[in-house]
Parts: structure tokens; sequence; C-alpha cells
């Protein structure tokens, strides 16, 4: 015992230099830990490897614990500034970019011909459940971590940060594919094409071989407008955003002018498969939404706010998604879609040459927002992570100035900046969408804990039939996925047996196993129907991406449990030992919060 006090009294020092430090570069600002304070340590904490993952893997945080321990780790607060009107033009400025004004165009060419508007329909649909999920969790807990957060508080530690690095991943991949895209559409406002502002590296692999110095100096200039002002960032995204959808109203109009309807003769050249697989990949149209539930922790009023800018923005973004869809298709034959900038070419194609500068200006506007939210959101992330010491807590601060977390800021734009000065267009786009539908998927399950089970108010039988009936939802699930990508696309006998059970999964949920808790302020409907259907369409469209963009995904988690057994879990367990955060009287709880919070 007098051991386990001296650690957690050296612990407690550790923590205390790091925040007397302000915003230094010293040792104690990254690894201020016990265990690492001498490589005795270490190798006595690696040791210890097993017994720390099984603690940290069956402990949940609390509520409360999130929304004020770990966010005083910061030291100084974000200020709370924004309203339901900022999160609409947030949200709206965060989606609306690279997916809609190249992937359109790709997919289209590619996958699904005209029938690219089902594509975006099926992944609107998957995009909204996964809102109203995201919704609830961002209401009753609105700090700057997000799904990161919520996975805590439900999943356990393990499962968050598992996602937390796949967010970090899809974050920076979504910025470096925006970048990219906006080197493509400002070569058009120049009268060139893409390649001719690139190095083209020969020594290099073709795929990342196309070397992008304006996707740097971009990502650059938005670095400094993140850093400098939350409000600030605000009041830019939602100017830049009023000119973004002047200019998407202008293309549908006279887009529409321009209609043929013959280019609808061959609706869907691929048949459902090639709409599905476009959908899979579309979704990178929609995940700019999760960055405005990081913002909650600088929301006015949350339990208002949150609910009109999640779901106002995403209903508007899949109304403009749609109807640009149409428009594309039916100005030029989807074999003629030019897949870097289809909506300047197409009005080329169609004599208006002179339109194709406004709509390349608007592209760039739009892409502008979209990395600005982005550098936003991904800075909040990576904050709230760092809190718990799973990253380094140099991470975490926030300058007192500003408002802002600086130092992630800058960490993530740089990291965003060599990925886009690399990597090519498509297979950021396909990587990023196994990293987002899996993060979806996994709020989706929270959710179904969150309402489903309390420690000490659920029953030991009602815990294991929820256990069967989520392990029911996510086998048929995975099931209906495996049969999609593997099995003859025309063969239906499969789905008769997985759809029906998911459905009997979800129903037997809804009657055998009683809710435990109820939404304080603003729930999602229909539970456990909802997040029942976003785990399902979400891990199909998991089925429709190629095995490539697994490859890579496996290969980016194999690296995140290496970290994770090296530095992660010990410094997170380190981190909660000092602080007492799931300290009880015999010990470590094994699940640390089992009431509603207050």
């Amino acid at each position: 015992m007098g051991g386990g006090n001296l650690d957690q009294q050296s612990g407690e020092e550790g923590m205390r230099r790091r925040r007397g430090c302000g915003c230094s570069c010293t040792k104690n600002d990254f690894l201020p830990e016990e265990s690492f304070q001498s490589i005795g340590n270490y190798l006595q904490a690696l040791k210890e490897t097993p017994m720390r993952f099984k603690e940290r893997l069956l402990t949940r945080s609390m509520d409360s614990t999130e929304l004020h321990e770990i966010k005083a780790r910061s030291e100084h607060e974000m200020k709370k500034n924004l309203t339901w009107w900022d999160l609409i033009w947030f949200g709206i400025g965060a989606v609306i970019g690279a997916g809609i004004f190249v992937l359109t165009g790709l997919e289209a060419k590619e996958h699904a011909g005209p029938a690219v508007v089902l594509s975006y329909v099926v992944s609107g649909v998957s995009a909204m459940l996964s809102v109203f999920c995201y919704t609830e969790f961002a209401v009753e807990i609105p700090v700057a971590g997000g799904s990161f957060a919520y996975l805590r508080v439900e999943l356990g530690d393990f499962m968050a940060f598992i996602a937390a690095g796949n967010i970090l991943l899809e974050y920076v991949i979504g910025g470096a594919a925006v970048a990219r895209a906006w080197t493509s559409y400002f070569a058009t406002l120049c009268n060139h094409k893409p390649d001719d502002f690139r190095i083209i590296a020969h020594s290099l692999p073709d795929d990342y071989g196309h070397l992008d110095p304006i996707a740097v100096v971009v990502a650059a200039v938005i670095c400094v407008l993140a850093v400098l002002s939350t409000k600030g960032s605000s009041r830019f995204n939602y100017v830049a955003s009023i000119i973004h959808v002047v200019v998407i109203l202008f293309i549908i109009v006279a887009g529409l002018a321009k209609a043929d309807t013959k280019n609808y003769s061959d609706f869907a050249p691929h048949g459902a498969h090639g709409i599905f697989v476009a959908s899979a990949v579309l979704f990178f149209a929609y995940v700019g939404f999760d960055a405005v539930s990081t913002m909650a922790e600088e929301t006015k009023n949350p339990a208002r706010d949150i609910p009109i800018g999640l779901v106002g923005s995403m209903a508007i973004t899949t109304l403009a998604y749609c109807l640009l869809a149409v428009t594309l298709c039916l100005m030029v034959p989807y074999g003629k879609v030019d897949p870097d900038a289809p909506f300047s070419v197409a009005f080329e194609t169609v004599g208006w040459d002179w339109a194709k500068y406004i709509v390349a200006a608007g592209a760039l506007k739009g892409m502008t927002t979209v990395l600005l939210v982005s550098a936003v959101g991904q800075a909040r992330y990576l904050t709230h992570i760092a809190r718990t010491h799973m990253m380094p807590p140099w991470l975490a601060q926030v300058n007192a100035k500003t408002g802002t977390p600086v130092n992630a800021t800058i960490v993530m734009l740089a990291a965003t900046a060599i990925i886009a000065f690399f990597t090519k267009l498509d297979i950021l786009s396909n990587l990023l969408s196994i990293s987002t539908l899996f993060i979806f998927m996994l709020v989706a399950v929270a959710l179904l804990v969150r309402r489903y089970y309390v420690s000490g108010v659920t029953t030991p039988v009602n815990h294991i039939k929820l256990v069967l009936c989520i392990a029911g939802i996510l086998g048929s699930s995975i099931a209906t996925a495996v049969i999609w990508g593997t099995a003859d696309q025309d063969s239906w006998i499969g789905y008769v047996i997985t759809i029906p059970i998911w459905f009997l999964a979800t129903l037997a949920l809804k009657v055998f196993v009683p809710q435990a808790r109820d939404p304080k302020l603003w729930g999602v409907p229909l539970v456990p129907w909802i997040p029942s259907a976003s785990i399902l369409i979400n891990i199909f469209l998991l089925g429709s991406i190629d095995k490539k963009s697994f490859e890579r995904f496996a290969a980016w988690t194999g690296v995140l449990l290496i970290y994770y057994f090296l530095f992660g879990l010990h410094a997170s367990y380190d981190a909660a030992k000092a602080s007492g955060e799931n300290k009880a009287e015999d010990g470590f709880k094994k699940v640390e919060e089992g009431t509603v919070s207050s």
C-alpha cells in the first residue's frame, strides 16, 4: 500500500510540474508519468503490461470525470461562444467540399453512373443515423473529445483508444484529400492541369510521386486561422459558406438549364453493386459533421444548440448533394465526366466556359472551409486524448490568450500537410471511409450500451441478454457485409438469413431488455432501432470497400497497438492512478460509473 501511495504522490508531482510549466517543451511535458521517470520504472511497467491492460480494458470513465477532471488537465478553459447558428454553418462548411466537388465525378464515372444520386441517398441516410447517435452523447457529455470521450464512458479505455487513433487518421487523411483537391480546382481556375502545379517524382511509386507543394501552403494558412480564434474561425466559415451556398445554387440552376435527359438513359450501368461501392466511398463527403460534436465544449447551450446544429446542417447538406449529383449527370454523359474537376469541366463541355471559373472559385471556397473546420475539430480531438495521457499531455495545453489548443492544431496540420504532399486522392478517400464507418459503428454500439446498461441497476440476467442481442446485431451485420463483398451479387439467399437475424436481435433488445437510463436533455428516437440500423448500414458499406484499403487500415491499427502497449497504456494507467480517477475503497473499480451522470 505504501508503494502505491508513493507512486500516486510521484504521479501527482509529475502532473503538477507539467501544469506549472505553461507552454514549454521539456521531457515532463511529453512523459511526466511515473513509468517513464527512469529505465527501471519503464521496465517494471512493461512487466506489468498484462495487469495494466486488464485494468484499463475493464475501466469505463464517468460522465462527470470527462466533464470536469479530464477537461481541467488543459489548465485553461476553451471559450464558450458558439450558438446553433455557428454550428449549422460549421456543419455545412465541414461537409460540403472535396466530397461533392471531386468524388462525385470519380464515382459517377467509375462505379455508379447517373445512379450516383442514389449513392448519396444511401450514405446520407447512414450519416443521418450516426448524427442522431452523436447528438445524444454531445448534449450529455459536451467536451472536446467527441466520440473518443463517448466511447471512453461506455466501451472503456482500450476501445476508445483504437477509435481515437482512427479518428486522428480520419482527420489527417480527410484534410490531405481536401488539400490536394484544392490544388485541382486552383489549376482549373488558372486554365492548367493539376499536375502542372505538382512535382512529378519518377523515383517514387505513381500513387505517391505527384508531390503537391500548394496543398502544404494551404494547410499552413489554415493552421494560422485555426490557432487564432474559434469564434473568428466561425465568422470566416459562415461568410465563406454563404458564398459557397450561392455558388451551389448557381451550379444547380445553370446546370439544369443545360440538362439532357438522354444522359439518364443508362441510369445504373453497374447495377446495385456499383451504387453501394460508390456509396461507401462517398461517405467521405459526409464525414465532417463529427467535427461539429467536438465543439460542444465551446457551445453556449449544448442541449438546444447541438441537435439543431448537427441535424439541421446534415439535412441541408444531403439535399444539396443529391441535387448536385443529378445536375452533373444530366449535363454530360457519365463516361465523359472529368474525375479531377467534374463541375468545371462539365460547364466547359456544354459551351459555358465562363461558368467554370465561378464553379472553381466556389469549390475553392468550400474546400477552404472544410479544411478550417477539420483543423478546428481534429485539434480538439487530440487535445482531449492528450488530457487522458494516451497521447503526450503537451498536446492538451490550451493557450490562455486565444483559448485554442495551439500545440495540437500545429501537430495535426503538419501531419496533414506531409500526407497531402505525397498521396493521391483515390487512396486517401477509400482509407478514410473505413476509419469513419468503423467509428460511427462503435458510437452506435456505445449508445445501446448507454441506454441499456447501468452498473448496479442492470441485473446480471439483463446484462447477458444485452450482450447476446448486441452480438446478434453485430454478427448479422458483419455476415451481410461479407456476403455482399464476396458472394455473387445476384444471390439473395444469404440475406434471407442475415437480415431476419438482425431484425430479431433488435426486436429482442426492445422487448426483453429494459432500458436502464433515460436521456436527460435530448434523446435519440426509436431506440434501439435507429442505432441498430446505423450499425447495420455502416458495416454493410464497409463490405463495399476494396481489399487494399483494409490492408492499409490493418497496418495502421497494428501501429496503434504497438504505440498503445509501449506508451499509451502505461501513461494513461499512471494518470488515472495519480488523479484517483478510478479509485474506490477496494482499489480500482472494474466498471467506473453505474449511475446516471449528475
